[in-house]
């Protein structure tokens, strides 16, 4: 027994001395005091022995076993201390350095354009407002002098919402555009107006020109003697400010129920430069040289009746524009499909 004792000391010692780091030293007392080690196995044996015998057997290997942690405890203080010698060497730093910059993003374009819109028409005396996102029929349709079933409303492929319905206003809705906020403003009753409503829009349509939810920026503006000259030079003024003074627009005649006359507002592509063709084919952005950014035209007197305001008294214009598609015309943008914008790639977003 005291030979076998021996040999599990000195392999156990010497292998203690050999490890060069902590984790050599712990397979070193495992491989001695673990479960399944030399020690803790002749130990268990002990109970196929003699009392007398199990007994002196016993204490000698109760003592090696204190007599190795003992040896373990001070080899480990040993290796730590090396490690720690070392450590500066290692790892030093360099109080004095300047501090690394950490990365840091920007405003979405959209935020930007946003913005920007919002500063332009601030100069001509607007003031930024905002009305629901979710909004009642009546608002978004019917008091915009589209009554229920007509077939006006097919146009904007509207998102009903489940849940009770109003007797007055009807059915909640994603507003499609943001024009559901005229009669708000006007119902406010302070006279005259000039507000530009920003806000999200939703419709179910997806391609390079749209988007399922898209911002838009409504201009509403109420007073005396008011005529369509305003609303092109108003136009105009906003498109030489925003585009620059290189890019030509133009009102196409249309058909809006809240408007009379109703006019199509068209941008020169910043893609193509307004020639109509991008990369040796047809733009695919335009296709004619001029991109659609919205409507407008003079507020029908329906709609003024709808806000409690009296036509013959009062008269104003209305334009809506989608501020993704506004951003994407912007010279030099060179952006040929507007679903970019959130695909959220860092690539594309870290250009601008």
């Amino acid at each position: 027994m005291n030979s076998q004792l021996e040999k599990i000391k000195n392999e156990a010692i010497a292998a203690i001395g050999r490890a060069r780091d902590e984790n050599t030293l712990t397979q070193a007392e495992i491989r001695a005091l673990g479960r399944k080690g030399a020690l803790t196995e002749f130990l268990r044996d002990l109970g196929r022995l003699a009392p007398e015998q199990r007994r002196a057997a016993g204490e000698e290997g109760n003592a090696l076993k204190k007599e190795l942690e003992s040896v373990i405890t001070r080899r480990r203080a040993e290796l730590q201390k090396i490690a720690a010698s070392g450590l500066a060497e290692r790892e030093w730093l360099d109080v004095t350095a300047p501090g690394r910059e950490l990365p840091a993003g920007h405003l979405h374009l959209t935020t930007q354009a946003i913005r920007e819109i919002t500063s332009i028409f601030s100069r001509l005396g607007y003031n930024c407002v905002s009305y629901p996102e979710v909004e009642w029929d009546w608002y978004a349709f019917e008091s915009l002098n589209m009554p229920k079933d007509h077939t006006a409303r097919d146009e904007w492929e509207t998102f009903f919402l489940s849940g009770p319905s109003h007797h007055k206003f009807g059915r909640l809705v994603l507003t499609p555009h943001t024009s559901s906020g005229q009669v708000r403003e006007m119902e406010r009753g302070e006279l005259p107006i000039r507000m530009v409503n920003i806000a999200k829009c939703y419709r179910r349509q997806s391609d390079v020109n749209h988007l399922p939810m898209f911002h838009q920026f409504e201009g509403l503006l109420i007073d005396k003697n008011i005529a369509i000259t305003h609303l092109k030079g108003t136009l105009d003024y906003f498109a030489r400010e925003f585009f620059g003074a290189g890019r030509r627009t133009r009102l196409r005649p249309f058909h809006f129920r809240f408007t009379e006359p109703s006019f199509e507002i068209d941008v020169s592509c910043g893609v193509c430069g307004g020639t109509g063709e991008s990369r040796g084919g047809r733009c695919r952005v335009c296709k004619q040289g001029w991109l659609e950014l919205g409507g407008a035209g003079m507020v029908h007197p329906n709609v003024l009746r709808a806000g409690g305001v009296d036509p013959r008294e009062w008269g104003g214009f209305a334009f809506g524009w989608g501020v993704e598609r506004t951003r994407m015309m912007k010279s030099a943008a060179n952006i040929d499909d507007i679903r970019v914008l959130y695909k959220n790639d860092a690539r594309f977003l870290e250009q601008f």
